[in-house]
């Protein structure tokens, strides 16, 4: 009896041991799933320490970027919120997929819908068992900005507004959104060093432009700050080893011709990765694309990546560097416009479908920034040089070719230059054959009616906001701006 007691003893202790074993393996494994935190802030160039700008103390983004990898040519794939936004969570083109226009799913009467296989990249993580979050900055229990150009179901996109509400052990895909460069001047803590500030050549130095600039580089500031909070955030929970750490801009600096346009000021933007044990620590200078940040999040959460997806991992067995970068602008608000842009090696390459429209055509949410009304009265009174006066111009070349390794601020067209004829052919090839094979929607005139219901969504939330004098005068100046593109298409121009 005594040696049966033994037996059955030590087969209890060997149970024991195989569930501690299994719990422990199931355990490593859980463990093993990296978190995914993507810090996205909104309006801004690279105008960080880590990338050169002297004019600011950027501790935090610097660390980041000194702990990770900086990749020094990242662009968007749109250079204004919305359709930024609706191809990063897609990891498609927005062109690719209807939302290239800035707002275009507000009325039922309008709204746009994804095609059926696509997902959405916060599904693809809760189908895999990652707790998905979205929030306002680092107010944790705010919900963040999303802005997409398509309809999606807001009741099961998010799991909540912060990776708090996770079960124990349970991975998360959060998103932080920071306001950036649309940070108020009484919401920015931070002084710019003016001594070492630098405007682009292509702005006057002007009290109105300098003061603008100034403070942008303190919003440059007060985005290090919160990004510092974040880290330190999860530091506390003990969190910063296993969370692979993603910063990016949803595009550059809202600036005259840099927000909406496809010069580098436009779509250029940070990107860094910071993934402790599973990458190493550097810089690295192909051209990526910022969807690019979907598909590689995928593949370290260990997530298949779907096939028609267009984004690319930028590691392991699949990534494959892109020979070039696209980019696109379609309708801002009520302006209408097509541009794309070809970035290959050192020469970039713009079309306009519109030249015969002006650089700066009307637009009640740039034309009423100050900085808009004192470039174009600098203008009237003769007080721009040439470089200055070049996007004040009352129209536009069918093609621009930059040399960025020479002309970096984009001010000397190539594209009548005859030593440049083999790129220039070689560009439009490029995007001629993009514009084909990806379906680029773009080339399809938005119906009228869908663009006026559009218009008159946006002047009713606005007015719901604030009825003040300044809102029913940009209600009045965008509808005035709508007639003048209705005429405009109605003269082929």
């Amino acid at each position: 009896m005594k040696r049966y007691w033994m037996s059955l003893k030590s087969i209890a202790w060997v149970f024991i041991a195989l569930l501690l074993l299994y719990a422990s393996c199931t355990s490593e494994k859980r463990d093993d799933r990296p978190n995914i935190l993507w810090i996205i802030t909104e309006d801004m160039s690279c105008h960080f320490g880590y990338n050169g700008e002297e004019a600011v103390k950027t501790p935090n983004v610097d660390q980041l970027a000194a702990d990770g990898m900086v990749f020094t040519n990242a662009y968007v794939t749109g250079p204004v919120c919305s359709p930024s936004r609706s191809a990063l969570i897609t990891g498609m083109y927005q062109t690719t997929i209807g939302a290239h226009n800035h707002r275009s799913s507000s009325t039922p009467e309008s709204a746009i819908h994804l095609p059926g296989h696509i997902k959405l990249i916060p599904h693809l993580f809760r189908e895999a068992g990652y707790y998905v979050s979205n929030c306002k900055g680092i107010e944790w229990s705010k919900a963040g900005k999303t802005d997409y150009n398509f309809v999606f179901d807001t009741t099961n996109i998010y799991d909540g507004t912060d990776w708090s509400g996770r079960k124990e052990g349970q991975p998360f895909f959060a998103q932080v959104q920071l306001w950036g460069g649309k940070l108020t001047e009484k919401q920015i803590g931070f002084e710019a060093d003016t001594s070492k500030m630098k405007l682009p050549p292509y702005y006057p130095g002007n009290p109105v432009i300098v003061d603008d600039w100034k403070r942008y580089l303190g919003s440059v500031m007060q985005t290090d700050y919160q990004v510092g909070k974040v880290m330190e955030r999860l530091e506390d929970e003990s969190l910063l080893e296993n969370t692979l750490v993603f910063f990016i801009s949803d595009h550059g600096i809202s600036h005259i011709r840099d927000k909406q346009y496809l010069y580098d000021g436009g779509t250029k933007i940070p990107f860094i990765i910071r993934a402790p044990g599973r990458i190493e620590k550097g810089r690295r200078e192909e051209l990526i694309a910022h969807i690019d940040m979907a598909a590689t999040s995928l593949y370290f959460a260990g997530i298949e990546m779907p096939g028609y997806m267009e984004g690319r991992s930028l590691y392991g067995p699949q990534a494959n560097e892109r020979e070039y970068v696209i980019s696109a602008r379609d309708r801002c608000d009520e302006t209408e416009d097509r541009i794309r842009s070809v970035r290959k090696g050192d020469f970039k390459y713009i079309r306009n479908f519109h030249p015969q429209r002006p650089y700066l055509q009307p637009n009640a949410y740039k034309d009423n920034k100050a900085i808009m009304k004192r470039m174009r009265a600098l203008h009237v009174e003769g007080k721009l040089n040439e470089d200055q006066a070049l996007i004040m111009r009352d129209t536009r070349p069918g093609e621009e070719l930059y040399d960025l390794s020479r002309d970096p601020f984009e001010l000397h067209n190539l594209a009548d230059d005859e030593t440049c004829n083999e790129t220039l052919l070689e560009m439009r090839s490029i995007l001629e054959e993009w514009i084909d094979e990806t379906g680029d929607q773009g080339q399809y005139a938005e119906e009228w009616d869908h663009y006026t219901s559009n218009i008159e969504e946006a002047n009713a939330a606005m007015l719901k906001r604030n009825t003040n004098p300044n809102s029913l005068r940009k209600e009045k100046e965008r509808n005035r701006n709508a007639a003048l593109m209705k005429q405009w298409r109605e003269e082929g121009k």
